[in-house]
């Protein structure tokens, strides 16, 4: 694998800094795991741009890598805390699930293409030190409810519908971070489980590619 060293600093410096990430434990995760490895060999002088980088093979619907700020800004408003169990939902290859390994104390993570999800285990293992993850093949939708209840829940992607399952899987006091796409702008927001209720909060205006899973069903006109 090429050294990518400097572009990854570049892309902390230039993308990640700048958009008010202060955590420097992110900052220094994204500045050690190597988003080049979790891309095809042609994405690969692409990794470290301001882009959504689709990682899926031809043919398949679009599985995506989400821009760096926005990835480093939705794991600070995940406030991951050492000992939390993670879920990170519509992984693809393990970039994001990999990051907040080095946050917290353990990660599960799905994703609903088999390939990309062997894909990100050959990748973990090849790196080392993420014994802490368990990635699944699972829908987006279905969450991984053999592992929950999790104290933080983080989409690798946008949703068009409220992932009821998902919020089901938050311990109380949990909360599920992720883009929402049901107005416009599309938002990122926090969502937050209480005793009977779910309190969501809105964090910035960004658009992402929406999940597989989580999209609106068409209306139909009769």
């Amino acid at each position: 694998m090429s050294d990518y060293s400097t572009a990854r600093r570049n892309m902390v410096d230039g993308q990640v800094r700048p958009s008010s990430v202060t955590d420097w434990r992110i900052i220094d995760a994204m500045r050690t795991v190597p988003r080049d490895g979790f891309v095809p060999p042609s994405l690969r002088d692409m990794s470290y741009l301001d882009l959504d980088l689709n990682v899926a093979a031809p043919g398949e619907p679009p599985r995506c890598l989400l821009r760096p700020a926005v990835t480093a800004r939705l794991l600070q408003a995940a406030d991951l805390h050492s000992n939390d169990h993670v879920l990170v939902v519509g992984c693809a290859t393990g970039y994001l699930a990999a990051l907040a390994a080095k946050l917290a104390g353990r990660v599960t993570a799905t994703e609903n293409q088999p390939a990309l999800a062997e894909q990100g285990r050959d990748m973990l293992k090849r790196l080392g030190g993420f014994g802490n993850i368990e990635l699944q093949t699972a829908p987006a939708e279905h969450g991984a409810p053999d592992r929950a209840p999790f104290d933080v829940i983080i989409l690798n992607g946008a949703t068009e519908i409220v992932p009821l399952q998902l919020y089901q899987q938050l311990r109380l006091g949990g909360r599920l971070v992720g883009i929402f796409g049901r107005s416009q702008p599309p938002r990122a927001e926090i969502v937050i489980r209480s005793e009977g209720d779910f309190g969501s909060r809105i964090l910035f205006d960004v658009a992402a590619p929406v999940l597989p899973g989580l999209q609106k069903l068409p209306e139909f006109a009769f």
